[in-house]
């Protein structure tokens, strides 16, 4: 624990220092699954709390197998409600589509790279080789990954679909109707290569294509995050289960705290609460802000050195 005299690792005065670092938050630390505070045994992810009536929609849309479009304001868990189904159904690690004003259904489906299999071919060709197969140049992309035939379903989280294009809602509906899709330049092959295995977006895994159509056996766990920013077209509406989670009450922020950093965190956390709740009445606040800022508390930073708490519990719309 540091005190509040050790708590600067970085001081400005140019001097270099071996300075041990403390841990990261449990939710900022990558490579080996997180431990939940006061958990016994082997690692696990960390708690995922959602109301009764909300995890009821979220199993309807499993019964139904209908792509999950949750909603809500910025740190209410949307995305982190992907990982929490993949984990509590034993799913495997999710299969991630960040959105942007530049995504494209296909580039989410799969690339194909025609220069460089024109460059190895020709290579090959001068080296006296076997010419390359053209699966080696065709990865997958998260959306096509998740359409691989499997015993079990995997997660895709398409997050922030209301970031894309304005059509790419309405594009992604045939392949949530149909559950397959074609790659064109596997299915012009000769007959001879009408078997062709490719890349997928899991570096250890390979698909096999036959005549270069792809249809999955159980259509994967979609969740599609949105913060509302825009309005989505009724054909795709009526084809989503939908799922608004709320903005987190006091009651429910001090479960939050404690669930992620354990009973201790909570017990001096009433005026950092408060400061929270006052000024997310006028400004947007995320709930992993207040994690923050608690997690600072109570490794020993000084919360009251000039500025620091703004920093923290910044406004998360408009100007900076």
């Amino acid at each position: 624990m540091s005190t509040h005299a050790d708590w600067r690792l970085f001081r400005g005065d140019g001097r270099q220092r071996q300075t041990p670092l403390p841990p990261a938050p449990p939710w900022r630390r990558f490579g080996a699954p997180t431990s939940a505070p006061g958990s016994a045994g082997g690692p696990r992810h960390l708690p995922y709390l959602i109301s009764p009536e909300h995890s009821d929609v979220v199993s309807a849309a499993l019964h139904l197998r209908r792509p999950l479009l949750v909603t809500g304001h910025p740190g209410t868990g949307k995305s982190s409600l992907a990982r929490a189904i993949a984990h509590e159904l034993s799913l495997g690690g999710i299969l991630h589509w960040p959105v942007n004003s530049r995504s494209t259904v296909q580039d989410a489906l799969y690339r194909y790279d025609a220069i460089g299999r024109l460059r190895e071919t020709s290579l090959s060709r001068d080296r006296g080789e076997e010419e390359p197969s053209i699966g080696s140049f065709v990865r997958l992309g998260p959306l096509g990954t998740s359409l691989v035939p499997r015993g079990r379903p995997r997660v895709l989280l398409v997050d922030e679909l209301d970031k894309g294009d304005i059509d790419l809602p309405n594009d992604l509906l045939t392949v949530f109707e149909e559950g397959e899709f074609e790659i064109p330049e596997l299915a012009r092959l000769p007959e001879a290569q009408a078997e062709v295995e490719v890349l997928t977006a899991q570096s250890d895994e390979q698909a096999l294509l036959v005549r270069g159509r792809l249809r999955c056996e159980e259509f994967p766990v979609v969740v599609i995050t949105s913060n509302g920013e825009r309005d989505f077209p009724p054909a795709f509406l009526r084809r989503c289960v939908r799922l608004e989670l709320p903005t987190p009450d006091e009651e429910r922020l001090r479960a939050i705290v404690t669930a992620h950093l354990g009973e201790g965190a909570i017990a001096e956390v009433d005026d950092l609460l408060d400061a929270f709740l006052r000024l997310r009445a006028t400004k947007e606040l995320a709930t992993d802000q207040l994690l923050n800022a608690v997690y600072l508390r109570a490794g020993g930073v000084d919360l009251s050195a000039e500025g620091l708490l703004d920093a923290v519990l910044h406004r998360l719309g408009g100007a900076v």
